[in-house]
């Protein structure tokens, strides 16, 4: 029987973000290249991406690619990118099949020409679909987003479109690449590692962690419903008691 069974649809997180780890190391245990690992790992998108909208999940947001990414070997970086439009291409008919909306959050600007041009185009095309957005972090780091998001509000005060005295957690969401998404509930990290990895630190000041030994490409529709029963199992508290809450 499918965990799915075991999941209470009333208290799901709105916000799921999954760091997917493992890509390498799996195709290293297999004796191939790392590149034949990112290829699989597509799979477990897919699986992630449709079974979060079969629950009700709203958002979804997985780091693809690091601004640290860019500092691996030349020809591993390249392959990713040929992936990311293949992958891209592949999977529209799934997103518009499932209503979900695509976006992507980072310093896309890094992106080569090609890669940005099609994921214009996909984010276009699913603009309008509604029933969960996906977001894929693409060249994204969050020191670096906070990094921007400070030189923008340093700018409007300069400016005066903004006081300092105004300044509080809502202006700073407003400038943060995620301000149309709200705070993780849950990060999932695949692979054993048990690291943020300087993902969403500003988004997932009261998210709930979730690490698993599973190596991403491994990563199954059934691995997502642990992560999520697991998760309905804490209680969140957000700083008040037991008691308070009860």
């Amino acid at each position: 029987m499918s965990l799915k069974v075991h999941i209470h649809t009333d208290i799901l997180p709105k916000h799921i973000a999954i760091i997917m780890d493992g890509n390498g190391r799996w195709a290293k245990q297999k004796g191939m290249i790392r590149a034949f690992g990112h290829e699989n790992g597509t799979k477990s998108v897919r699986q992630v991406v449709e079974a979060s909208a079969e629950l009700g999940i709203l958002n979804l947001t997985l780091y693809a690619f690091s601004t640290e990414n860019w500092n691996r070997p030349r020809l591993e970086v390249k392959t990713l990118m040929k992936l990311l439009i293949s992958s891209l291409k592949k999977e529209i008919k799934t997103l518009q099949d499932n209503d979900i909306r695509l976006t992507a959050i980072g310093n896309l600007n890094m992106l080569p020409k090609k890669v940005h041009e099609e994921l214009k185009e996909v984010i276009n095309s699913t603009k309008n679909n509604s029933r969960m957005t996906l977001t894929l972090a693409l060249s994204y780091g969050s020191r670096e987003e906070l990094t921007h998001a400070i030189k923008e509000i340093t700018s409007k005060v300069k400016n005066n479109i903004i006081s300092i005295e105004n300044i509080d957690e809502s202006i700073i969401n407003k400038h943060l690449y995620t301000q149309n998404l709200p705070d993780v509930d849950l990060l999932i990290r695949t692979s054993g590692e048990q690291r943020i990895s300087n993902f969403l630190l500003w988004q997932i000041a009261y998210a709930e962690l979730y690490f698993t030994e599973v190596l991403w490409p491994d990563f199954t529709k059934e691995d997502l419903y642990k992560a999520i029963i697991e998760y309905q199992k804490r209680e969140r508290r957000f700083g008040k008691t037991s008691e308070q809450l009860s």
